[in-house]
């Protein structure tokens, strides 16, 4: 009997240690990019399960993603932050409200769906003003509410820079992407760096929550500057900032599930293909537990928060994340837009 609960102890608590807040998640078949099916979403959640119980898309129309995703999720406790995508072109936004709307119709939103997300780095790219998105969420948070679902949180998501007043005014929360390795940050200094945007942006939210929609480190891929992608950083960089983020109880969504063959490599390193907590054939890269906080101490090291020009260059077009979307690019300050998911 002593033998059995100290099993079930160490179980526990290996799986406490793999536990994300939530995954970056590209439904897109791995190799080929192919868009999804029911079974192709239930293979990758069955494996995820082991890591978390929440994943972040980035469109619901590209690829007719969100029905599969939702579909997948009947009868279990999955959750999912459903993203719409938008760009320059207002009939990209519009498709993905028009079938955000749809989907409400047919499954429940209100077990499953947590956040829904308008926009992923579109001011980044310039597609998109402050203004412009912030009219997208209030138009979005009216259409669920009409729908009787005005509780599910509404926001956006965008790279620290260009999170301002006009944005914050509008979201639910504040969903804000930093990537240290985007910056060319040495591993050494990138837990003081994220969280210097962090609490940066806490400051310029006020009362609203701030949420840390992406971030991450690539295992693989080019330098950026002063920043190293290895299994060696990548698992730092992990530990570093999920337990702190843990200590500041600050909500994440971790960049990103699998790495995904198909991405192209556009960017200004040639990391796109290597952010995944997991390989391209879904074993993990890491040994379990991926990380272990116990133990863990933050760093103090005062740092001065860098301006807004500083941000890295990131650029995706279509709908994904990290670029994540399917099309990515160099991620800003960076995050990838997740134009590699949708």
């Amino acid at each position: 009997m002593k033998l059995t609960l100290t099993l079930a102890t160490l179980a526990t608590a290996a799986a406490a240690a793999n536990q994300f807040n939530g995954l970056s998640y590209n439904p897109k078949q791995l190799k080929t990019g192919a868009c999804p099916t029911v079974d192709t979403v239930r293979d990758d959640l069955s494996v995820l399960s082991k890591y978390t119980n929440q994943v972040r898309i980035y469109s619901v129309k590209d690829c007719n993603q969100g029905e599969p995703v939702l579909r997948a999720m009947e009868n279990t406790d999955w959750k999912v932050q459903l993203g719409m995508w938008v760009s320059e072109v207002e009939s990209v936004y519009e498709a993905d409200r028009n079938e955000l709307v749809r989907l409400a119709g047919i499954f429940d939103f209100k077990k499953h769906v947590t956040a829904v997300i308008v926009g992923n780095e579109a001011i980044y790219r310039k597609e998109q003003t402050s203004a412009q998105i912030a009219a997208k969420v209030r138009d979005t948070k009216a259409a669920l509410t009409k729908l009787g679902l005005g509780d599910i949180p509404v926001t956006a998501s965008e790279t620290w820079p260009y999170y301002d007043a006009t944005l914050i005014s509008a979201v639910d929360y504040v969903n804000v992407h930093a990537f240290p390795f985007w910056e060319g940050t040495p591993i050494e200094g990138a837990q003081d760096k994220m969280f210097v945007h962090v609490h940066d942006i806490q400051k310029l939210a006020g009362s609203k929550k701030v949420v840390v929609g992406e971030t991450g480190w690539p295992d693989a891929g080019g330098n950026y500057e002063s920043a190293v992608p290895s299994l060696a950083n990548e698992q730092r960089y992990m530990k570093e900032f999920i337990c702190r983020a843990n200590l500041e109880k600050l909500d994440y969504i971790w960049f990103s599930a699998f790495d995904e063959a198909w991405k192209p490599v556009t960017n200004a390193s040639d990391v796109e293909t290597h952010w995944g907590i997991l390989k391209g054939d879904k074993t993990p890269k890491f040994a379990s537990p991926m990380f272990d906080c116990k133990g863990f101490v933050p760093s103090t090291k005062p740092s001065s928060s860098p301006s807004a020009s500083s941000a890295s260059s990131k650029a995706s077009s279509t709908p994904s994340g990290h670029s994540n979307t399917g099309n990515s690019n160099s991620k800003s300050s960076d995050t990838d837009s997740d134009s590699d998911e949708a």
